[in-house]
């Protein structure tokens, strides 16, 4: 089990505006929405804005996340129906209605949280350093890259730019200001934690003199103010895989926001927005394109030029190829990678109909017109009378 303390505190599904029966996709399009909403790039200098997003961030990394939504309801559930601390059900006098409560037998792991929430893991209610001073991973973060047509297929390596917290270049991350060093807290002697007894129980909380990270310091860095990380620009390079799809997410590894207390670094995702392109469509690894030809061509037959995104090929019309037949020229659409195979190019014939005519022109046609004198609607007309015909007779 991987259960908070802040799991008792928060509702995330509150948080993301969401209710607990709401599904996978549905919790993903809420947390997009307001991630983009409240995202520091989009509300620079707002601590408000910035808490909010830091908030939205750690609800949607529990509950976008199936085994730990699973454990996040289980936890929620027994703390309403009286299993938890104060103000959820509590414990001790006036708590969980006056009930006591043992954590004996199986609780699906859930008493080994609440021991470890609440008593500290350790007799006397003490915690051990791995505590709230232990080391905390940063937040995943999210950022946009937009890209053209052709960089999406074949692939680039590009940079984007946000801002987001970062190891203080001040203090490398130690919150000290330069020539000082953060000092052991002298109220839970480096535990992080402080015990508490309440009843027959005995749980920990936060210590409120160093906030859990089990050292003060005196001389807190003038550029985080002790924090040890700092909110500034940052660039970061990723490498986009040919036929990236549009709204499809890049994770990179290690570039999200800044761990806490020496903890590793979030991931970022880049949401990749691609730009249309003039000529050419796609469908999954296909490249589309329309493809005007003359009457002639299409009546006759014809080798035409056809562009592709590295150059142009030869395509056969064949003699009395119709306008709306889809020819196939295999590999040149999206090129392959590890996971898929290059896609092809789908030629749509587009039979052109002139629309102004000379003179010469018009006689042509005209006398093309009467050597070809059979009605192509003759034999639809002849269908849809048989078929009158036909009912009638079976009407009568």
């Amino acid at each position: 089990m991987t259960a908070q303390r802040e799991w008792f505190e928060k509702d995330y599904y509150a948080l993301l505006g969401v209710p607990q029966s709401a599904a996978d996709k549905e919790i993903s399009r809420a947390y997009k929405k307001l991630a983009k909403q409240y995202h520091p790039d989009a509300n620079p200098g707002n601590a408000d804005a910035e808490e909010r997003f830091k908030e939205i961030s750690a609800a949607y990394d529990v509950l976008g996340d199936a085994a730990k939504r699973a454990e996040y309801d289980e936890v929620r559930r027994m703390v309403a129906s009286g299993v938890g601390p104060g103000g959820l059900g509590g414990f001790g006098p006036g708590g969980g209605g006056g009930r006591n409560f043992r954590f004996e037998g199986d609780l699906g792991g859930l008493g080994d949280i609440f021991s470890n929430l609440f008593s500290g893991g350790a007799p006397g209610g003490r915690r051990g350093r791995r505590g709230a001073s232990g080391p905390q991973r940063g937040q995943d973060l999210e950022t946009e890259l937009h890209l053209s047509f052709d960089d999406a297929v074949t692939g680039v390596t590009s940079t984007v730019r946000f801002r987001a917290d970062a190891t203080c270049s001040t203090c490398a991350g130690s919150g000290a200001a330069p020539g000082s060093m953060p000092e052991t807290c002298p109220e839970c002697h480096g535990s992080g934690s402080v015990a508490v007894d309440q009843g027959p129980f005995s749980f920990s909380q936060v210590c409120t003199t160093c906030g859990g990270r089990g050292q003060v310091i005196p001389k807190p860095c003038p550029t985080c103010r002790g924090r040890g990380v700092e909110v500034r620009a940052r660039e970061v390079k990723v490498r986009i895989p040919a036929g990236v799809a549009d709204g499809q997410r890049i994770r990179v590894k290690g570039r999200g926001a800044a761990g806490a207390n020496g903890g590793p670094p979030g991931d970022l995702y880049v949401v990749v927005h691609v730009r249309g392109h003039r000529v050419f469509g796609r469908s999954g690894n296909d490249l589309t394109l329309r493809l005007p030809v003359t009457f002639a061509e299409a009546a006759l037959g014809a080798d035409v030029k056809v562009p592709t995104l590295d150059g142009q090929v030869t395509v056969r019309i064949a003699p009395g190829t119709p306008s709306g037949k889809v020819l196939r020229v295999r590999g040149r659409g999206v090129p392959a990678d590890e996971k898929s195979a290059a896609g092809d190019l789908l030629v749509t014939v587009d039979v052109q109909v002139p629309v102004h005519l000379n003179g010469d022109q018009r006689a042509a046609i005209e006398h093309v017109a009467e050597v070809l004198a059979e009605d192509p609607r003759a034999a639809l007309l002849t269908e849809v009378h048989d078929r009158r015909k036909s009912d009638g007779h079976n009407s009568e």
